[in-house]
């Protein structure tokens, strides 16, 4: 079976919450000494996703608008076995990928971009703030907002804006406003701007511009595309999805990879497993592949810490290279980011998830095999996962085992040319 299709009356009809099956109690998040952080929180998000932030319900209820939506935009999304990458590689492994570059935008954050748009216009919203990278969350909200009758503005790190000026162009079509940040469309901005005029940005710098505005104005709110519990909620749907597709195609996965920045995308594709696993009814192995170049599993520190650079965002407890560490200019600029999901560094601190560094030049090299073998070029931050599970399936075949590995496929590359033509001519 090469494709595995689910009905789209076979969306979820709720999302799955990991926190009350956590194998220890997650760490509250905190205000620093003197700060009205947590305070200040119902000021810049929605009734809806707070409630969802702090839940401790298994299961928690998507609007059926929300659902709608979902359809429109393409879900159920398709499950394919990577037949042409096995006979690549030469191994006994059964490689299955989870197509989420099949949405509109070409990645899975429309998942969360519909859910927090929905619950901000039904809070009174007008107006949406955000940060993004390499483009893919804040061309995700910009559609959302448009399909919600919201306006979007989009912070976009200041190396990804130069490096990838399609995805400003698409990001516009949507209705998005775009700006290069740091900007001077903030104190902060300014203030970075001011001490170094040629700073390149990072994802802590524009979700901290992103936060100010939305503090500044009414009926405005800010949207995150990854880190936060209801986030990794929202994107649930790829995991239980892909659990329906593992069973219609008679498979129990041994090894689970996905991409890591912030978290969303892995905690969504694997959280329904783990529930399993926790529950002892699966045996498998989760890993999280991030860069080298930003190495907060692998060699982070595990405290508390700001989610922004500014230090406007509560305190959270998660592996962190420290909130003012400016990642190198990778093209991953999703991946770049110097804290993780409060939920994925619990998880990777009780060693149900494991992580794995790669390097910028191995991703390509296994992004252009991938696209040889399988005809879909995968976004620089999916190569990470892409790369890890090559490297497993070449363990597979020095062993001769018949493991099933599962890839989230975050998001196509297809805006990221400028990356693989510069690996392609030898500049990376």
């Amino acid at each position: 079976m090469n494709k595995i299709v689910l009905d789209e009356n076979e969306i979820p009809k709720k999302w799955y919450n990991i926190n009350p099956d956590l194998p220890s109690p997650l760490p509250e998040p905190r205000n620093p000494e003197g700060g009205e952080n947590i305070e200040n929180l119902p000021r810049v998000f929605s009734r809806g996703v707070l409630e969802q932030e702090m839940s401790m319900e298994r299961w928690i209820k998507i609007p059926r608008e929300v659902r709608d939506v979902y359809k429109m935009i393409g879900r159920p999304t398709p499950l394919f076995r990577a037949k042409g990458l096995e006979e690549m590689l030469d191994t006994p492994a059964r490689i299955y990928y989870k197509r989420e570059d099949y949405s509109p935008t070409g990645s899975h954050k429309l998942n969360t971009a519909i859910a927090q748009a929905y619950y901000a216009r039904e809070d009174g919203a007008e107006r949406l703030t955000t940060e993004t990278g390499a483009g893919q969350w804040g061309t995700a909200l910009s559609l959302a907002c448009s399909l919600m009758d919201l306006q979007c503005k989009v912070y976009m790190v200041r190396v990804s804006f130069n490096q990838k000026p399609f995805r400003k162009t698409i990001m516009q079509l949507y209705g998005g406003e775009v700006v290069p940040s740091p900007s001077d469309h903030t104190e902060f901005g300014k203030k970075i701007l001011s001490e170094d005029p040629e700073h390149p940005g990072s994802l802590g710098i524009a979700i901290s511009e992103a936060m100010e505005e939305a503090l500044q104005y009414e009926n405005v709110y800010y949207s995150l595309g990854s880190v936060l519990n209801h986030v990794l909620l929202h994107q649930t749907v790829i995991g239980l999805e892909t659990q329906k597709q593992l069973e219609i195609a008679g498979e129990t996965p041994d090894i689970m990879i996905g991409c890591v920045g912030g978290g969303s995308n892995f905690g969504g594709a694997v959280f329904p497993f783990i529930k399993d696993k926790i529950d002892g009814k699966l045996d498998c192995e989760f890993i999280a592949a991030e860069p080298k170049s930003c190495p907060t599993l692998t060699q982070g520190e595990y405290r508390y810490d700001f989610g922004d650079t500014a230090g406007m965002t509560p305190l959270l407890k998660m592996y962190t290279l420290g909130h003012d560490f400016v990642p190198p200019s990778v093209h991953a600029g999703g991946l770049r980011y110097h804290g993780m999901s409060p939920q994925v560094a619990l998880l990777v601190r009780e060693g149900i998830v494991k992580a794995r560094a790669v390097a910028q030049h191995e991703i390509f090299e296994s992004g252009v095999k991938f696209a040889k073998a399988e005809g879909v070029v995968p976004a620089p931050e999916t190569c990470h996962a892409i790369s890890v599970a090559m490297e497993e399936a070449r363990k597979c075949r020095e062993t001769g085992e018949e493991k099933t590995i599962v890839v989230s496929f975050s998001g196509h590359g297809l805006l990221d040319l400028q990356g693989y033509g510069d690996y392609l001519e030898g500049k990376i």
